[in-house]
């Protein structure tokens, strides 16, 4: 029997910049390709060169687009990589948005930061650009939900829908008679957008997600908390600024929003997604009904209750504004993007409030502000943090410790060896005694480069 190694580049001891690399008999396939974020340490990752040479890696899978899964492609593709990226149709459709836009706001932070001095580089550059960014799309192939592809004489792959985000997929390997699945990020069983995570029977070998392991997302009803925010807010005369992830966070706020408004729950005040990219994944979302649980006509509605932003002079002028609103803009942990200049501007006032919407992974401006912290750092000034803040964290796309474990219920039988991932070292290590007490199955935390060989 061939021989197969996986080594664990990324998404270890951190829910950011998922890389598996798996290898049989000299062919090399990378499963994700993740940007790191978050504590400087992490982002350092980003600038060193891969412990493998990228020229000598044949293919690329992701499991969805998020660019912590995605993001490192344009770097990779420029050192060396040049086999196709195998995907699911609407993964494929949200990276033609998502890579260009990280170049193009790579791009503006460096150039920000030359222009007012806080670096330490000489000169700060953009870790890629949008060109490249927009060059790596054409090394994608998307592939259908259920259907097995070769990819070589000893591997084949199957993507299943895992209820993420839109195009989220369970990668399934068929190496040399044997069956390696990676979860990807799951999604929740009961959202009210995304189809729950397709049930996989059997695996010899597994790698799990454990962003929420050890925790639960509560059973607070998500629009009874979003009502009594924004009400009370706009009691006050302050806006309720959303730093929301552009692809799923936002339209799934905006689905609430409109139900919310539709109800005469609360005050009828302007909505602006201030987010050209999260403009476009609501232009996909509505594009990919088979995908969610709206029809056409609700998916429409529930885009058109937010008026685009799409200029940045008209994003400008929503600081400038004294009524009342609902700004909800990416990025989802306050790591970059419009959101950065709306909390310089409403973060210092107490009428205000900066509501959260998910995981903060540690490190960024959100987990800090989520903390408590009384000023963040942007763009190489100290901002004071008096608004209000919030975090609804039942609106994570991520499945909450119970849901993973009831996911993993549906196998027949345990995996030979099952590997925890992408999560925090507490989270990781609350899933793997979870699984191995509860489920009775073989499980490890790996080390960030650990390699194994899957006998």
């Amino acid at each position: 029997m061939k021989k197969v190694r996986i080594r664990f580049l990324g998404g270890v001891g951190t829910v950011t910049g998922s890389k598996y690399l798996v290898e049989v008999d000299g062919y090399r396939l990378l499963v994700d390709c993740g940007l790191f974020q978050g504590y400087k340490q992490l982002r350092l990752r980003n600038w060193a060169s891969l412990p493998v040479d990228p020229s000598t890696i044949d293919a690329v899978v992701l499991t969805h687009a998020h660019l912590d899964h995605s993001g490192y492609l344009p770097v990779l593709i420029r050192t060396g990589f040049s086999g196709e990226v195998i995907c699911s149709a609407a993964t494929r459709d949200l990276c033609s948005i998502l890579l260009p836009d990280s170049g193009f706001l790579q791009e503006r932070s460096a150039a920000l930061a030359n222009r007012y001095g806080y670096t330490r580089h000489h000169p700060a550059r953009p870790l890629y650009t949008q060109l490249e960014g927009e060059a790596a799309l054409s090394r994608f192939r998307a592939i259908e939900f259920g259907s097995r592809e070769k990819l070589n004489e000893g591997v084949e792959v199957q993507l299943d829908p895992a209820g993420h985000i839109l195009g989220a997929a369970v990668v399934s390997l068929k190496i040399g008679g044997r069956k390696l699945v990676f979860s990807g990020d799951l999604g929740r069983l009961d959202c009210p957008l995304m189809l729950p995570p397709a049930h996989i029977r059997n695996a010899d070998y597994l790698v799990v997600e454990s962003t929420y392991g050890g925790r639960e997302h509560g059973t607070v009803d998500p629009e009874d908390a979003l009502a009594d925010i924004v009400t009370r807010t706009a009691s006050r005369g302050g806006t309720v600024l959303i730093p929301a992830f552009a692809v799923g966070r936002a339209q799934l706020l905006l689905f609430h929003l409109r139900r919310l408004k539709d109800l005469e729950r609360i005050p009828n005040l302007p909505v602006f997604l201030d987010s050209p990219m999260a403009i476009n994944a609501s232009e996909i979302f509505c594009a990919h009904p088979r995908e969610h649980r709206l029809n056409a006509a609700e998916a429409r509605a529930t885009c058109g209750v937010a008026h685009y932003v799409r200029d940045v002079q008209e994003s400008e002028g929503l600081n400038r504004s004294r009524m009342p609103m609902i700004i909800i803009s990416a990025s989802g942990m306050a790591s970059g993007g419009r959101v950065l200049h709306h909390i310089k501007y409403f973060g210092p006032d107490s009428r205000n409030t900066i509501l959260f919407t998910g995981y903060q992974a540690g490190g960024t401006r959100g987990a800090a502000m989520v903390g408590g912290t009384e000023r963040v750092k942007i763009f190489g000034e100290y901002v004071p943090v008096r608004a209000e803040v919030h975090n609804l964290d039942m609106l994570s796309a991520h499945a909450d410790h119970d849901e993973i474990m009831s996911w993993l219920g549906h196998f027949q039988r345990p995996p030979r060896t099952t590997f925890v991932t992408h999560g925090e070292s507490q989270a990781s290590d609350a899933l793997r005694h979870a699984v191995e007490e509860g489920l009775e199955w073989s499980c490890v935390v790996p080390e960030h480069g650990e390699e194994r060989v899957l006998d």
